[in-house]
């Protein structure tokens, strides 16, 4: 689709109340698994530590992902879904018995895209040799391994629950079973230098793993973190080492398609790209999203956050949270274009500006004012067929999307 030439003049357009959308976004099917041996001091993840006794009431939560998936069927009929994504949480936790009962189900109400792609998250800390190769029976073709770093005393200062050791001994016996594998990665952690963190990047490199996310810890509020906040590297050092891993890696042969994502050829992760593109996705679990289009609307859904509430109420056949209407959110224009803005600037390679109006139903001239507004500021290139962020958009993202607010 041909997007808008930046010197055309402004044309009062005005979309509709409700724009139409010409076509359905592809789906992504995200399964939230919300428990973890230990809550991280960092995470504001909705993931719950298993109680003293260690029990993990697996059994129940998975008749009530097949309950809540039955449920949503009639929002998605009919349509093929390109990804599917277990997260959580530790989803590594549940046995691979307990993943392929719900991938069973998925196969028998949902048709797959031909290569579906079927991401696991896992922690070093939960994993086993045996369990790689029940994971892979059960059709798991990509595994997500939460190292966070190779460095013991880091790991320690993160309360993660493995060592270094562990975190090497993961992503061999990853690779022994799984082609398409990440390595999430943090940096700027509680004493941390500059060399630490290029150790840890080089290790992963090393392993020669499809695809590689490296993240900048932040404090996010309602965490120990946040509470009692640790010493962290300064600005300038925390700076010098995102350069430093983003030039690594790309020595590598590692593209660095997205803000903390980077992968070798051919293997970015299909369903982030789905959200950062404004895909699609059914989100089923405790506090899991979801975003659906119609063709004259785009809704929003979040299930129970609570394990326990969320496994009654699935159960009762009403897992989506209430609000004071009703248990659907119907999405704006205005959100749209935030939305929107929000997840494909993240993209270092930008987006064509058609694709703005098939998945918001929005013609560029809606935000042409704005878009000039970034480029005049130095934060985006807005060429005929790509709208990118620049190299100082992309450190100051807020910034960027702040434009897009109003």
């Amino acid at each position: 689709m041909v997007g808008l030439k930046k010197d055309m003049p402004v044309l009062s357009v005005p979309d509709s109340k409700s724009p139409h959308l010409a076509e359905l976004p592809p789906l992504g099917l995200y399964i939230h698994l919300p428990w973890c041996v230990r809550k991280c001091p960092y995470c504001d993840f909705n993931s719950h530590a298993i109680n003293s006794g260690g029990d993990l009431p697996e059994s129940e939560y998975v008749t009530a992902l097949k309950r809540d998936l039955e449920l949503a069927l009639p929002l998605i009929w009919g349509r093929p879904v390109t990804s599917v994504f277990f997260g959580g949480g530790t989803p590594s936790l549940f046995s691979a018995t307990a993943i392929d009962a719900i991938l069973s189900h998925v196969r028998m109400l949902l048709p797959l895209a031909p290569g579906v792609e079927i991401t696991l998250e896992a922690n070093p800390g939960t994993l086993e040799a045996q369990k790689f190769t029940d994971f892979h029976s059960a059709g798991i073709n990509r595994l997500s391994i939460g190292i966070q770093s190779f460095n013991s005393r880091h790991l320690q200062a993160l309360g993660r629950i493995h060592d270094g050791a562990e975190a090497l001994r993961a992503a061999e016996l990853a690779l022994q079973h799984f082609s398409n594998v990440n390595l999430d990665l943090m940096y700027a952690l509680p004493g941390q230098t500059r060399d630490e963190a290029l150790q840890d990047i080089e290790t992963a490199c090393n392993r020669g793993v499809a695809h590689i996310s490296a993240y900048h810890l932040t404090i996010e509020p309602n965490t120990p973190f946040y509470r009692y906040p640790p010493q962290l590297p300064d600005e300038d050092t925390s700076a010098d080492m995102q350069v430093m891993i983003e030039h690594i890696l790309a020595e590598r042969g590692y593209r660095h398609y997205e803000t903390s994502a980077f992968a070798q050829p051919g293997k970015p992760c299909l369903h982030n790209m789905n959200y950062w593109q404004y895909g699609d996705y059914l989100g089923i679990g405790a506090g899991a999203h979801s975003k659906i289009s119609f063709r004259d609307r785009i809704i929003r859904q979040m299930r129970h956050k609570h394990p326990r509430q969320y496994l009654e109420q699935a159960m009762a056949g009403n897992a989506c949270l209430e609000n004071l209407l009703a248990t659907e959110q119907e999405v704006g224009p205005q959100d749209r274009i935030f939305e929107f803005m929000m997840n494909a600037l993240r993209l270092t390679e930008g987006f064509d500006p058609g694709l703005f109006h098939t998945r918001t139903g929005l013609t560029i001239a809606s935000i042409q004012k704005s878009l000039a507004e970034a480029e005049q500021r130095g934060l985006i290139e807005w060429q005929h067929d790509c709208i990118r962020p620049t190299p100082e958009g992309r450190r100051f993202l807020n910034d960027l999307l702040e434009i897009f607010l109003s």
